[in-house]
C-alpha cells in the first residue's frame, strides 16, 4: 500500500512542540468519566487479567478490543475518550488491563511485557468469539503487541478479526529504549522507572518468589530493568534478547489483516526505525501514517472537538 504521507492531522497552534503535545493531553484528559463493567478472565497458567466493558445499545454485533501502554490501564487518558466514542458508534468495547495493571497484583511473579501476545489471543478466542466482527486498537506497548500478534501469529488470528489500528508504537524496542535514555526524555524515563519499581517492591512485600527489589530505585534505564527483571521473569536471556524477540518491526511483513499504524514524526519516544516506510510500501495490508506532529499517545485537538485519533481509528476500522 502507498504510504499516507499527507496526514490530515495538525496539532493546535497553542500546543507547540512534542513534549507539550505529549504531556498536556495526559493531564487534561484525566477529567473524562466512563462507566465500565469489570470481568475477570482466568488464564490457563493460574493467573488472571481484568477486562473492562462498555456495551453499546445497538445490535451491530461488533467488538473493539483496546490495549493500553506501559503501566497504563483502562482509565488512561487516551483510552477513555476512545472507548466512549466507539461505544456511541455501535461497538461493544472491552479494554484489556495487562497483568497487574487493573489495580490488583496478578498472582504470579511474572507480569506483562511488550511482546506478550498469549493473553490477547485468549481474550479473542473467548470473549471475541461471539462477535461477527472484532477490531483491535493498541497504544504504544499495546500497539506493539497488536502488530506483533497480527504478524507472528497470522495463521492463528481468529477469522472474525477484521482490522486494527496502532498509535505511537515503539516497534523497534531496542532503539526506542535507547532514545528514552536521552537527556530530554529523562522526565518520561524517571516516571516509568518509578512505576515499574513500585510494582517490583509491591510484589516483594507480598512474598512473590524470584523478586528482589534491591537496586531497582538506582536503575535509570530500561536496559537495566529489563536485564534484571523483565528478561529472567519471562524466559528471555537478556534485555536485548527480549527486545529482539518482542519487537513488532520484525513481524510486520507477515500481517494479513488491514492495519493502520500512526506514528508522529515528532514522537519523543520513537526513533526513525519506528517509521517502517519500506515495509509499509511493500505490504498489502499495512498502512503507515506519519503526522508531522502529535507527540506520544496524544494527538491533541482543538477545545470541544472530538479527538482526531478517535475519528481516524473509527474511520479506518469502519471500512472493514
Amino acid at each position: 500500500m502507498p504510504l499516507i504521507q499527507q496526514s490530515a492531522y495538525q496539532a493546535p497552534w497553542f500546543l507547540p512542540g512534542a513534549h507539550i503535545q505529549t504531556i498536556v493531553p495526559s493531564l487534561t484528559r484525566l477529567h473524562w468519566k466512563i462507566g465500565y463493567a469489570r470481568e475477570r478472565l482466568e488464564l490457563e497458567d493460574g493467573d488472571f487479567i481484568d477486562v473492562d466493558w462498555m456495551r453499546s445499545s445497538g445490535d451491530l454485533n461488533r467488538l473493539m478490543v483496546v490495549l493500553h501502554g506501559l503501566e497504563g490501564n483502562s482509565r488512561a487518558p487516551y483510552i477513555v475518550p476512545l472507548a466512549r466514542k466507539a461505544c456511541e458508534s455501535g461497538y461493544d468495547v472491552v479494554v484489556m488491563n495487562f497483568r497487574g495493571c487493573s489495580g490488583e497484583p496478578n498472582r504470579l511473579s511474572r507480569f506483562y511485557h511488550s511482546g506478550d501476545t498469549d493473553d490477547l489471543h485468549y481474550l479473542l478466542t473467548t470473549l471475541g468469539a461471539k462477535y461477527q466482527s472484532v477490531s483491535l486498537v493498541g497504544f504504544s506497548l499495546g500497539g506493539n503487541i497488536v502488530l506483533k500478534y497480527l504478524g507472528k501469529e497470522a495463521t492463528s488470528v481468529p477469522s472474525n478479526v477484521s482490522g486494527a489500528v496502532a498509535f505511537s508504537v515503539p516497534c523497534d524496542l531496542a532503539a526506542s529504549a535507547k532514545k528514552l535514555e536521552s537527556w530530554d526524555n529523562k522526565i518520561y524515563m524517571k516516571r516509568f522507572m518509578d512505576l515499574l519499581c513500585d510494582k517490583i517492591e509491591q510484589k516483594e512485600s507480598l512474598g512473590y518468589p524470584r523478586i528482589d527489589s534491591r537496586g531497582c530505585r538506582k536503575m535509570k534505564t530500561f536496559a537495566e530493568f529489563d536485564n534484571e527483571y523483565t528478561a529472567p521473569l519471562h524466559g528471555f536471556d537478556s534485555a536485548m534478547d527480549y527486545w529482539e524477540q518482542s519487537s513488532s518491526l520484525y513481524y510486520m511483513e507477515k500481517i494479513a489483516r488491514p492495519v493502520l499504524l500512526v506514528n508522529a514524526s515528532n514522537d519523543p519516544f520513537l526513533p526513525n526505525s519506528c517509521l517502517p516506510k519500506k515495509i509499509a510500501t511493500a505490504s498489502e495490508k499495512l498502512f503507515l501514517e506519519i503526522p508531522e506532529t502529535g507527540g506520544h499517545c496524544a494527538f491533541p485537538g482543538n477545545i470541544g472537538s472530538t479527538y482526531w485519533f478517535i475519528r481516524r481509528a473509527l474511520q479506518f476500522l469502519d471500512q472493514f
